[in-house]
């Protein structure tokens, strides 16, 4: 893993001082440096993970050109859409930006970290208590000051008064890196934010479309950590399907990916789409604890956040035990990987969102209805920017746009008859590249239900 140390030219990461031996300010010193040269992101990912990047033949990406490319996303789309700089609180983007995480799922709905970065500036991490360390290894925060937050845990009644010492520090930040520019883009905020900074002549825009823009085409460095990834991802998966035995429960099968991912140095599974049998029909049913039969089938998502952050998202369906697949097993698993099939052929460089949704394949009639809420979206650190649905679903405020190279989607087939026993989920991830497409997904499809 890289450990390059922490760059900049402005705030704390310059600031090195002599300090009176056995000072608190030289303990801080030492207490910090110690834990950002044990931080996760420096120490990597183990030797299990390693063994098998090496046996598939994926290099390790080159991570401080990685997180470059991101801040150079970053700011050319705030150049572009004219703002000052950028205030981050999703976990995800504030990732995408700094290369650091501090309870990734924790402060996703608890907002107790934020990170400002400067269309011509510092990016400057509002991390929590005592969290300086976490982001020494980046190489792109350039200093690190304590958050304040003010969400009702921590506020209280008093709330307005936190929200004024809050704007008071994003004003000045964007009073002296804005260039005169008073417009900055902000990804999620209470209306108390967006009030007091507007008060303080600061105004917002849309900072989610900045975002998705900066994060939509993926540098080489990106595309091996993603393609690492999904390897963990589908060794976890072998370690699933190993377990799969008749009597299982869901929830104890879908604790194997969990424990696989995490293993590897994953960091979290976003759902908990597994189900058997005749919870498979209708989908999007979460996993229980129904034991599992011989002969079932058993779909799943993985959603899954693995290392390096990027999102693995893959779908598959297994048969359960030794059992023989029913001819309406089989039927099923034919439509969906005949669907995925037709409609990977069609993923080409500039095409179209709206000509690849019409020259794609569906449903039949009777699986219509419980269709799949969408044929493709994008996928990177999370599930991302585009999101294209059915033809039949596009209305007059679906956006448009062009297939292009470093682009990386999921598609998406559900197959399940309304009112029907039982449902076949497959989904894979693909690269747009100059000339054409790659699955990057690999798990093979259940030979049983192929007809193999």
């Amino acid at each position: 893993m890289d450990s390059a140390g922490p760059k900049g030219s402005f705030g704390r990461h310059r600031k090195i001082m002599p300090f009176e031996p056995g000072s608190i300010e030289a303990q801080r010193a030492a207490s910090r440096q110690k834990a950002a040269a044990l931080n996760q992101h420096v120490l990597g990912y183990g030797a299990q993970a390693e063994a098998e990047w090496a046996a598939a033949g994926i290099a390790a990406p080159d991570l401080p050109a990685m997180r470059q490319y991101r801040l150079e996303r970053i700011r050319a789309e705030l150049r572009r859409r004219g703002y000052a700089g950028a205030l981050l609180y999703d976990p995800v983007n504030i990732r995408y930006a700094t290369d650091s995480t501090n309870m990734q799922s924790w402060v996703a709905h608890n907002p107790t970290r934020h990170c400002f970065v400067a269309t011509d500036g510092p990016v400057v991490l509002f991390d929590y208590f005592s969290c300086e360390h976490l982001s020494d290894h980046s190489g792109i925060v350039d200093e690190v000051r304590p958050a304040v937050s003010w969400m009702y845990l921590y506020s209280g009644e008093l709330t307005e008064q936190k929200v004024r010492r809050w704007a008071a520090d994003i004003a000045d930040l964007v009073r002296e890196h804005g260039g005169g520019n008073s417009r900055i883009a902000v990804d999620h905020i209470n209306p108390e934010g967006v009030e007091e900074l507007a008060r303080l002549g600061v105004s917002i825009g849309n900072g989610e479309a900045v975002m998705e823009n900066a994060r939509l085409i993926k540098s080489p460095d990106e595309i091996l950590a993603m393609r690492r990834a999904i390897v963990a991802c589908e060794a976890a998966m072998g370690e699933m399907e190993q377990a799969l035995k008749p009597g299982i429960s869901e929830n104890e099968l879908w604790a194997e990916l969990h424990r696989g991912n995490i293993a590897r140095g994953g960091e979290w599974i976003e759902t908990r789409l597994l189900t058997s049998g005749p919870r498979t029909n209708p989908w999007f049913q979460e996993c229980s604890s129904r034991k599992i039969q011989s002969g079932d089938l058993v779909a799943f998502d993985t959603d899954l956040i693995g290392p390096y952050g990027f999102c693995a998202d893959l779908s598959r369906t297994w048969l359960c035990g030794d059992a023989t697949p029913t001819n309406e097993q089989r039927e099923l698993f034919r439509i969906a990987a005949g669907q995925i099939a037709h409609n990977i052929a069609l993923m080409q460089p500039g095409i179209s969102f709206r000509d690849l949704v019409e020259r794609s394949a569906v449903p039949p009639g009777d699986c219509f209805p419980t269709r799949y809420g969408v044929l493709y979206h994008g996928v990177g650190l999370a599930d991302e920017y585009p999101t294209l649905p059915h033809a039949s679903d596009w209305t007059a405020d679906t956006p448009d746009g062009v297939m292009e190279p470093g682009m990386v989607l999921c598609v998406e087939s559900y197959i399940g008859r309304l009112g029907g026993r039982e449902g076949v989920k497959i989904e894979e991830q693909i690269l747009i590249t100059e000339a054409a497409n790659e699955k990057l997904s690999t798990y093979k499809l259940d030979a049983r239900l192929l007809g193999g």
